[in-house]
């Protein structure tokens, strides 16, 4: 069994700390083991960063720009074993990996053409005013296990690109392709300013309570999240927290039921449900709700259960048994107050974590499959009959990641989403996400913003230069 190293500095390191197994989740066996490191390598991958960031600062945005596009090519050119590793640690389709890599070079790209432009507020005969964005220092990253390529590249490249140096620490259920990413980085960027941490308990911790470390930048849950910013405050550390979600979609009568009902499964069963904007409450008008149940179980039998590997699999196993063991929890409720499991509803006799694409009629809001967040491979789905009262249950929710509405009015669906409590309301589409547009949650699903300009600006601080000219 092979056991990966983790990276203090951009050196390779073995775990003073022991090692830890990392589960497959299509087997449900562990197949590598990861070196585990704690808070003396924290304290010298601060140390190593704080004393490369003088350098790292200091250095040109076209060698940064330059430094990401070399990261870019080598993730290109390393994508199918990339992919692969994702595969086993994650448990997603070979072709759903390869997306991931490929859409971590996307970003990576993306990022590295990005500017940081100087705004001159005054120039005058008086006075030159200057705002400038500065590098905030050593920023740590703390990613989920959902999708561990991309999410990384989501936190580490706005970093680099604005001058900091990093401090990565992946989920202990899927490092090894942040591992291999922290690797690639480490070939394009001085000594120091990458590393990349494994351990299984209290580094997050460690990381959010360190005074060296000037940034947090979190996906995960809302109550690590808490934690998170309770930590930080030991030094005001700014904060970028991506959080639980629980997305409401509304499909408005008269909608082509033919016609959404492709996008919103895939928007629902995406990384078999595990995406944090994935749709996860679908409210659906009287008039069309069984049409739209119909086409939705037609679109669920025809996934292809398996190991992400194998040909012509489609739907792969949840990633861990606790995940697992609250969708069935979820479902089990549902069906105790009355639900009907249209399709599904059982985890698959065998070894691995799979549990198939399940669709839960009969259900309204107060049930847990509702209100709380499912995280997995199931889908409830509500009748409404008032457009008003809906848009009220839709935004009664503590969280506010994303929203959707679905209808043949395209004015009179983006007048109803602009209504939404979401940091993104989306129409006749769910879950579109891009570099160049900022990301980001309300309520309890987030604090601050991630991609675009905005994201960007993020891993600054702002320094205004007032220069009188006498």
């Amino acid at each position: 069994m092979h056991e990966y190293p983790y990276i203090v500095g951009g050196q390779a390191r073995s775990g003073s700390e022991g090692s830890f197994e990392v589960i497959e989740p299509a087997t449900g066996k562990p197949f590598a083991r990861c070196a585990a490191a704690g808070r003396e390598q924290l304290d010298e991958a601060v140390a190593l960063a704080r004393q490369a960031f003088a350098g790292w600062r200091c250095s040109s945005h076209e060698q940064r720009g330059a430094a990401l596009s070399n990261i870019a090519a080598d993730i290109e050119a390393d994508a199918e074993a990339i992919a692969r590793l994702i595969v086993r640690e994650q448990g997603k389709p070979l072709a759903l990996a390869m997306n991931e890599v490929m859409g971590g070079v996307a970003w990576a790209r993306y990022r590295a053409a990005q500017q940081l432009p100087v705004e001159v507020i005054e120039d005058s005969g008086q006075n030159r005013i200057e705002l400038h964005r500065r590098p905030l220092g050593v920023v740590a990253s703390i990613t989920p296990w959902n999708w561990p390529f991309m999410i990384a590249v989501w936190h580490i490249m706005p970093a680099l690109r604005a001058g900091n140096c990093v401090i990565s620490k992946p989920s202990s259920l899927t490092p090894l392709s942040t591992l291999k990413l922290g690797e690639i980085i480490a070939r394009h960027v001085p000594a120091g300013v990458m590393s990349v941490l494994t351990g299984v308990g209290g580094l997050g911790g460690a990381m959010a309570a360190h005074p060296g470390i000037d940034k947090i930048v979190f996906t995960g849950s809302t109550q690590t999240g808490q934690r998170v910013m309770r930590d930080g405050a030991v030094n005001l550390k700014r904060l970028t927290l991506e959080l639980g979600g629980n997305d409401a979609a509304i499909v408005l009568p008269g909608s082509d039921v033919q016609q959404i009902a492709g996008p919103i499964f895939q928007a629902a069963f995406l990384n078999m449900g595990q995406t944090c904007a994935a749709l996860k409450r679908l409210y659906v008008h009287r008039s069309i709700y069984q049409p739209l149940c119909q086409a939705l179980v037609g679109l669920a039998q025809q996934a292809v259960i398996g190991n992400g590997l194998e040909e012509g699999v489609t739907f792969g196993p949840v990633q861990n048994p606790d995940q697992l063991a609250l969708v069935e929890a979820l479902v089990a409720d549902a069906r105790a107050q009355g639900a009907t499991v249209l399709c599904g509803g059982e985890r698959l006799a065998g070894e691995g974590f799979f549990y198939p694409p399940t669709l839960v009629a009969d259900i309204s809001d107060g049930s847990r499959l509702v209100d709380e967040e499912q995280f997995g491979p199931v889908l409830p789905i509500v009748a409404y009959d008032d457009v008003e009262e809906v848009l009220q249950r839709a935004n009664a929710s503590q969280f506010a990641l994303g929203g959707s509405v679905w209808g043949p009015d395209g004015e009179a669906a983006a007048a109803l989403a602009a209504r939404l409590e979401s940091g993104v309301a989306w129409v006749n589409c769910h879950a579109q996400i891009r570099p160049d547009t900022p990301f980001g949650g309300c309520k309890m699903s987030g604090y601050g913003v991630e991609f675009g300009q905005e994201g960007l600006l993020a891993f600054t601080a702002q320094q205004l230069l007032f220069r009188h000219k006498g």
